[in-house]
């Protein structure tokens, strides 16, 4: 019975952990660039586009298209980031261990 309520209280407090963690990585901002910097994308730590900055040198009419592949690739970088950090913040609450494929925590 004993280990029973032990492995409740560890569960209780990596809810815990997860939940404070969640919350944690839904405050983060991250910036992506492309272009040198000429277009920057911001996204929350949930992978939502949060702010778009384009460098007005590019907004002419020929330009448009390079424009869009830049925001593309400027969010990509922002997402890659955003996973590293989601990634970051699992190792450090599960001790390293894997999480099973899947398996989605956040």
């Amino acid at each position: 019975m004993k280990n029973i309520m032990q492995m409740m209280k560890s569960a209780q407090e990596l809810q815990a952990r997860m939940q404070a963690a969640q919350a944690e990585l839904e405050a983060l901002q991250i910036e992506g660039r492309a272009g040198a910097g000429l277009v920057s994308v911001t996204l929350s730590g949930k992978g939502e586009l949060v702010r778009l900055k384009i460098d007005p040198s590019l907004l002419k009419p020929d330009d448009a298209e390079m424009v869009e592949d830049l925001i593309v690739a400027a969010h990509q970088d922002a997402k890659v980031k955003a996973d590293q950090a989601t990634q970051e913040k699992m190792r450090e609450l599960t001790g390293g261990l894997p999480i099973p494929p899947g398996l989605k925590l956040f």
